[in-house]
């Protein structure tokens, strides 16, 4: 996975731009709660993601069992 800033071709000098803009528009004291907040996003975006993930791989076990178990039956 490449990282965002490369996904939109932005260069160094573009990077540093936007970090002043964003150090001027919320000031050295928001950033760092802005970003626990980003972080606590990602966080919780990642868990959902890995319970669907885990739901779905048991639900296709759960299924293989069913299956395996009916045709022995026969």
């Amino acid at each position: 996975m490449k990282p965002v800033f490369l996904l939109f071709n932005i260069g160094g000098q573009e990077m540093i731009i936007i970090l002043i803009v964003v150090l001027l528009l919320f000031g050295g004291r928001k950033i760092p709660e802005l970003m626990k907040g980003l972080g606590k996003g990602i966080r919780e975006f990642n868990d959902a993601k890995n319970n669907v993930r885990k739901e779905i791989e048991d639900g296709m076990t759960e299924k293989d069992k069913n299956t395996s178990s009916s045709s022995s039956a026969q």
